[in-house]
């Protein structure tokens, strides 16, 4: 059975929550022998009458769990949809020989769409990706709530109550915190004095008068550090050149016995041959 082959047919007004609440809070709920004879019958043989009748009764359950979601500024007509999702998905898995009831089973699959739905169109940007950060994101506003602004004590009660560091709990307080900004700015107002991304993340890759400059600007450091090392004597020159500039680069014990002569003294050459460019292109 596919999730998207349930077709719900009541005459649900669209665009109106209230209405909604009231059709699905009149569909009779199953008593546990008509939940378990239906999903009997979902299970064995597949029968799809008796997966949306067990859909059907539980929507109001659905509305409830979605309610208590309202505090993200989310719909809550988007909230319930995607809780009428995970609550066919869970009818989908239900397996009526485990005695549960289908209510109990399927909370977590109803939270866990409603959670995705919220983590993927609260903010912009994800705020929350690893299970720790998700688990902060869901408990830590209920926990602001009560506490107020986090003190460092209550910062490390707050973590060790979830399970997650004290350094997880300050960075999803900050996240929770932070307001996405528009990358064009709020206002075209010349009153408006703030920063927008779009003033300072602009793209100059394709600007030719800066690539022509930055172009220039290579090339003559380029000339300064060759004239640079031209100035150096032969040995100092190639110190530097094996030491920094070639592809495979030598170690000092390398180049001390190329020169036979101690590391030690290959480590002071390179240092007053680097002192000497430094001068040599800073005049």
């Amino acid at each position: 059975m596919s999730t998207n082959t349930l077709d719900l047919k009541l005459n649900f007004p669209i665009g109106s929550i209230e209405s909604y609440t009231q059709q699905v809070n009149r569909i009779p709920m199953l008593t546990q022998e008509e939940e378990r004879e239906l999903a009997e019958r979902l299970y064995n043989q597949n029968d799809l009458e008796a997966a949306q009748r067990l859909v059907f009764s539980h929507l109001r359950f659905v509305v409830h769990i979605a309610r208590s979601y309202s505090g993200y500024g989310l719909p809550q007509a988007d909230l319930i949809q995607e809780g009428n999702i995970g609550l066919m998905k869970a009818v989908k898995r239900f397996d009526p020989n485990q005695n549960v009831r289908l209510v109990s089973f399927a909370v977590h699959w109803i939270r866990a769409e409603i959670h995705e739905f919220i983590l993927r169109n609260w903010r912009i940007m994800k705020v929350a990706t690893t299970k720790a950060q998700r688990k902060l994101f869901f408990n830590l506003r209920g926990s602001k709530k009560r506490l107020g602004w986090f003190s460092a004590d209550e910062v490390d009660a707050v973590a060790k109550d979830l399970g997650v560091t004290s350094a997880q709990v300050l960075e999803m307080e900050s996240r929770l915190s932070s307001q996405d900004t528009p990358f064009d700015g709020y206002s075209d107002s010349d009153d408006d004095l703030s920063l927008a991304p779009s003033d300072y993340l602009s793209d100059y890759s394709f600007e030719p008068a800066r690539n022509l400059e930055m172009s220039d600007w290579e090339e003559h450091s380029r000339n300064n550090l060759m004239e640079a090392i031209g100035s150096l004597d032969e040995r100092s020159r190639d110190i530097v050149t094996a030491r920094w500039l070639n592809d495979d680069k030598s170690t000092l014990q390398e180049l001390a016995d190329k020169y036979s002569v101690s590391a030690e003294r290959i480590r002071q050459l390179e240092k007053n041959a680097m002192k000497k460019l430094k001068g040599v292109l800073e005049a």
